[in-house]
């Protein structure tokens, strides 16, 4: 019974330079009943999805070695790569910026710092819950 729960969990993965916003999305994910994967860049993040692609994706714009940006341009170029829900997070609040992530295929965003209610909100108006 563990093992078929286990396989209906969606999975997130976590890409963000800041080992303490992981740890509290990841704690965050975990009371959603997701399964929580980290990455700490774009790279990082690259190697995850190719090896498995997750349900969705909490992205952080600001990394070192490739930035979210250019992640989310990437990943929506792999085979695969359109299904994920994209949720950037970050501290950016340049509207400009914003439209351009939107436009390169993030599906919503949220703003830096975030709680479980602002999180579990932008999950359920993607249709993650």
């Amino acid at each position: 019974m563990v093992e078929e729960s286990r396989k209906l969990a969606k999975t997130c993965l976590i890409v963000d330079d800041s080992k303490m916003i992981r740890r509290v999305a990841s704690r965050i994910l975990k009371d959603l009943k997701f399964t929580a994967n980290e990455a700490g860049d774009g790279r990082e993040a690259m190697e995850i999805c190719r090896a498995a692609m997750p349900d969705a994706i909490l992205l952080d714009w600001n990394m070192p070695v490739m930035d979210g940006l250019s992640f989310l341009k990437a990943l929506r170029e792999e085979p695969g790569g359109t299904a994920p829900v994209v949720v950037f997070c970050t501290a950016e609040r340049n509207a400009m910026k914003i439209a351009e992530a939107i436009d390169a295929g993030a599906d919503e965003y949220i703003m830096k710092p975030f709680d479980s209610d602002i999180l579990q909100s932008k999950f359920s108006e993607v249709g993650l819950l």
